[in-house]
């Protein structure tokens, strides 16, 4: 098969998570561009569990003709260092195709916690070591690690309560069961409007267009702090190059489709739709930044 043939049938777009979240939303918007660019249904799937192992296992052995792509997240670069025996090489048995999108967390706290910025948190933190609690969606997942990594690059002790998802992280953060968080923008942002929650910054390396106002914690007093919630696809490795270079090119076309990037920026998500040369790099430096994290905190999977 050949990049002029491609695609001959449905294609299969693999979500490792449960319907609703960011990864599925972004899915259901690309893959009806594409069914229409291609005459060629685009079916998701969501196959999520066992934090993202059994759909990219599944992405991993499928046939490498480019009718099987996955959206994966920042979790798929830390599962590298989180488990010490996956069923897959995250390396070697994936052709990166394009990275998607690109948001940063929000780093909020309970209003019963007096800090009105991220240097008085980190001064907090440090006057009672043990003490601040923090939530996170669950152990080893990318909200656990972004405060592992605040951590060690402010040397602070937060102790660290996982929860089985982000939502209820975020209902006993509002209650005050537990002091700081650092969820995703979409889901904290009705709650900082209303007062429930008080914002100190974001985690990316720039600042975020659904919260402009909020510093980055580069500016807030962290330099060189960044921890990016993305999401990008790939295909089983051995996929033919033209093929991958067809499938970038056209979903790069559709991220720049002005109703896409809209909806996308209301998710408090950035679109990137950068090479696959580019995003393999990603990830590769992904790996490495979390692998160190991963042995600072000495996370373990739930």
């Amino acid at each position: 098969m050949t990049a002029q043939t491609y695609p001959h049938k449905p294609i299969r777009l693999i979500v490792p998570f449960a319907p609703g979240g960011p990864a599925d939303i972004q899915a259901r918007l690309i893959g009806p561009k594409l069914t229409e660019a291609w005459g060629r249904p685009v079916i998701v799937e969501n196959r999520g569990g066992a934090n993202t192992i059994i759909a990219t296992e599944l992405t991993a052995k499928a046939d490498p003709d480019g009718h099987t792509v996955q959206i994966i997240g920042a979790g798929f670069t830390i599962n590298v260092s989180l488990y010490p025996k996956l069923p897959y090489d995250s390396l070697r048995d994936f052709a990166p195709v394009t990275q998607l999108t690109s948001g940063p967390a929000i780093v909020v706290v309970h209003p019963s916690l007096p800090a009105r910025s991220v240097k008085e948190l980190i001064a907090i933190a440090r006057a009672r070591p043990g003490q601040v609690v923090y939530a996170s969606a669950g152990s080893g997942s990318p909200s656990h690690l972004a405060v592992e990594l605040f951590k060690v690059m402010t040397q602070t002790d937060l102790v660290h309560v996982p929860y089985k998802g982000a939502a209820p992280a975020m209902t006993d953060l509002i209650a005050g069961q537990v002091q700081v968080s650092f969820p995703t923008i979409l889901a904290a942002l009705t709650h900082v409007n209303n007062g429930r929650l008080r914002a100190l910054a974001v985690t990316g390396a720039q600042r975020s267009p659904a919260a402009p106002e909020l510093p980055t914690m580069a500016e807030a007093g962290v330099p060189g702090y960044e921890a990016a919630n993305w999401f990008g696809t790939v295909v089983p490795a051995k996929t033919p190059p033209a093929i991958v270079s067809k499938l970038s090119q056209e979903i790069a076309r559709v991220l720049r489709l002005a109703d896409v990037r809209e909806r996308l920026l209301t998710q408090g998500m950035e679109p990137v739709s950068n090479t696959p040369e580019a995003f393999s790099a990603y990830i590769k430096s992904e790996i490495a930044k979390w692998a160190k994290v991963v042995k600072a905190s000495g996370a373990r999977p739930d």
